[in-house]
């Protein structure tokens, strides 16, 4: 399971971390984690997840990104950011041991980006990086999850055509994931969705845009060719109603065999 949590203390005070512990998944992967080490095993004390094993990479930033992978399975090698974004808070591997299989499972927070500005040149040189990793992980069983913070096709954005030429729905961000798909890795939702409008996984919390489905798909699961040939489900855990989301986005849940 793959979850922005829009801040861990915030998703405990909305009642998020329940709806999470109740999903019964074997590894939780999150984004924008936004604590220190001591913060987050304070905001999971109590729960189930208290016992279980974490990677975490926080931010040099206080109270900004921070990736981690939570898990009931013994964890061997972590590896912490990419290079040039070693301290970002934006990528953390974990070799998760099943059943004596290993298992690499990454968290991922790509960067918003703005078109035009250097906030954009820093999520492009983030997205080179990231693709020369997952060319060395893509012969393991391994799972690339995260906020990519791209709507790959119109299938994924809702209002498409109003955001032409903006961060997130620019063909040379999409030419990333593109490339990404070509070489093995297997965009989980999508194949097994099927060509359909989302299933949508963030909403801004302004407005009828929840109400009226007016989503991104920007949260993904990809696996590589082993792990997706055992693929056996996925769920995206969008809320009820507004008043019971916990973020603005939806966690993903993939089932494999």
């Amino acid at each position: 399971m793959t979850a922005n949590v829009n801040g861990i203390r915030a998703t405990v005070r909305r009642g998020g971390l329940d709806w999470l512990v109740a999903q019964d998944a074997d590894v939780l992967a999150l984004q924008e984690v936004r604590a220190s080490d001591d913060q987050l095993a304070k905001a999971l004390a109590g729960s189930d997840f208290a016992s279980w094993q974490i990677a975490h990479a926080p931010s040099a930033t206080a109270g900004r990104a921070g990736v981690a992978v939570l898990s009931r399975h013994p964890i061997g090698e972590i590896v912490v950011g990419l290079p040039g974004f070693e301290d970002d808070g934006r990528w953390i591997e974990a070799t998760v041991d099943v059943a004596g299989v290993p298992v690499t499972v990454v968290s991922a927070y790509v960067h918003t980006g703005e078109a035009g500005t250097p906030k954009q040149d820093d999520k492009f040189a983030f997205l080179e990086a990231m693709g020369a990793r997952m060319a060395e992980l893509i012969d393991r069983d391994a799972v690339v999850t995260g906020d990519f913070n791209i709507c790959h096709t119109t299938r994924d954005l809702k209002n498409w055509k109003g955001n032409r030429g903006k961060s997130g729905f620019l063909p040379e961000e999409q030419k990333h994931l593109t490339s990404w798909f070509e070489s093995g890795w297997a965009d989980v939702v999508r194949e097994r969705a099927g060509d359909v409008d989302g299933p949508y996984t963030w909403w801004s919390w302004r407005g009828k845009a929840f109400d009226n489905d007016s989503g991104w798909r920007i949260d993904y699961v990809l696996d590589s060719p082993s792990l997706a040939a055992r693929v056996e489900r996925f769920e995206v855990g969008r809320a009820a109603a507004y008043s019971e989301r916990w973020s603005d986005h939806a966690a993903v849940v993939v089932d494999h065999g």
